[in-house]
């Protein structure tokens, strides 16, 4: 087998990023995106390895039964959703079989323990959030849309199928405004200019947030794409200067500017009000967050007397929303505009047991044992890398009863699990959460306790 080789290939699994898997005629393991269990494909081969291929799909030979037509033009260019080629069903199949080959290979739990998953009952237009790359294409015209799998070029899309509608309204008048002059695109060769379009909607309240990423706190004509998008939308509660000067893959820079409207928005989670700044955490799913926090409730199974501790609490949302079921609640967060945003949301809901440390959740974790706290209940829900050995170790030198893990990331939290299994505690249940339909993504809640 060979680069541009056009081979047959029986299409037998999925893998974790939702690319297809299959064996050529001699015996090599080829990975083809857009492909779907069950299909026969005309692949052509782009890249050899000494074991492995990757392949494209060239013509499907024999759909599968659960090959659908995709719904979106750039639906195989974008990276962004991998499973639109497929029926819901499949693509929940798909994520519920990616929870449980980690936390059984990874983990060494038994597969009894994992339940069916929480599908999402909306699939199209949940995002709360976007950021939308700004480029040049070769003829130096702007284009924004989304970066296509594993590169940094912009796949154009004008109407995003997850983003709500006002979403893709305000960024076509963002692409008007940048053709209008593109030497404000930013480029590596001048590091300057606007990188990214960032927004945010809250749901509940109708409040929609517009930040411009640009290297500088000032640009050229900026007034003008101001004053256009606010007499237009009158939905714009707040305008924000993201600034990130640095050459780096990280979209956002550590300094905000607001020009116009408030710091924040507010939104309405599990009957509670959030305010919303640029660099604080929210899920970008709510009615789905909704659920998969009812879920954290009832592995928490929290009573009157219990104090919880909320490990990388963002704007407080989880400890906030089961304040009312115990008597202290602590959250613990890293990133100080959270952690504002955190206080102001339990003083604006009148949460008066609940209280918020900006700290490494390792720190805060040891300064609370220190100080004799041991919490009765832990929540952890980390970034993808998930918890430092040291952090699982503090946290059950803390002794707490429960332990509810919530993870995006099924690897590490397997690896996570099989730690906590070696310090006596015992995964009681676990459930993934599609919060993230037609994407790779999925989330899993944990309910653990110790032995």
């Amino acid at each position: 087998m060979k680069k541009n080789d056009i081979i047959r290939l029986c299409i037998t699994s999925l893998t974790a990023d939702g690319d297809g898997v299959g064996r050529s005629a001699d015996g090599m393991v080829v990975f083809v995106p857009n492909a779907a269990v069950g299909d026969t494909l005309d692949v052509r081969v782009i890249k050899v390895k000494q074991h492995i291929a990757y392949g494209r799909v060239e013509s499907v030979v024999v759909p599968s039964p659960d090959r659908i037509v995709p719904d979106c033009p750039v639906a195989r260019a974008c990276g962004g959703c991998v499973y639109r080629h497929i029926s819901y069903d499949a693509e929940c199949r798909s994520k519920q079989q990616k929870v449980l080959d980690a936390v059984t290979r990874i983990g060494g739990l038994q597969p009894s323990l994992v339940k069916a998953i929480l599908p999402c009952e909306r699939r199209d237009g949940y995002r709360n959030k976007a950021m939308i790359p700004v480029a040049l294409e070769s003829d130096g015209v702007p284009v924004i849309g989304f970066y296509a799998r594993h590169s940094h070029r912009v796949v154009p899309c004008a109407d995003c199928a997850l983003s709500p509608p006002v979403f893709n309204r305000i960024a076509a008048d963002f692409l008007a405004f940048m053709r209008r002059y593109p030497e404000l695109v930013y480029t590596a060769e001048r590091r300057c200019g606007i990188r990214h379009l960032y927004l945010r909607y809250a749901e509940m309240t109708d409040e929609v947030m517009v930040c411009v990423v640009a290297c500088a706190e000032h640009f050229l004509h900026e007034d003008e794409l101001y004053d256009s998008l606010t007499e237009k939308y009158g939905n714009i509660k707040s305008i924000v200067v993201n600034v990130n000067p640095d050459d780096t893959n990280v979209i956002l820079g550590a300094y905000c500017r607001t020009v116009y409207g408030g710091d924040t928005i507010t939104d309405v989670l599990c009957g509670l009000h959030f305010e919303l700044s640029p660099l604080s955490f929210y899920q970008v799913n709510r009615a789905q967050c909704e659920r998969l926090y009812a879920l954290v409730s009832r592995y928490a199974a929290l009573s009157g007397d219990d104090v919880l501790l909320d490990l990388y609490c963002g704007t407080g949302t989880i400890g906030l929303s089961m304040a009312h079921n115990c008597r202290e609640v602590i959250g613990v967060e890293i990133v100080s505009d959270a952690v504002d945003n955190a206080r102001r949301n339990a003083e604006r809901n009148g949460i008066m047991n609940a209280r918020f440390l900006c700290a490494d959740a390792a720190a805060a974790a040891e300064q609370l044992r220190d100080e004799g706290i041991s919490p009765d209940v832990v929540v952890v829900d980390p970034p993808r890398k998930g918890l430092a050995p040291d952090l699982i170790d503090t946290i059950v030198g803390m002794s707490p009863q429960r332990v509810v893990y919530v993870s995006c990331d099924p690897a590490t939290l397997a690896r996570d699990l099989k730690l906590f299994s070696e310090r006596d505690y015992s995964v009681k249940e676990l459930t993934p959460v599609d919060m993230f339909p037609r994407t790779a993504h999925v989330e899993t809640v944990v309910s653990m306790s110790r032995q």
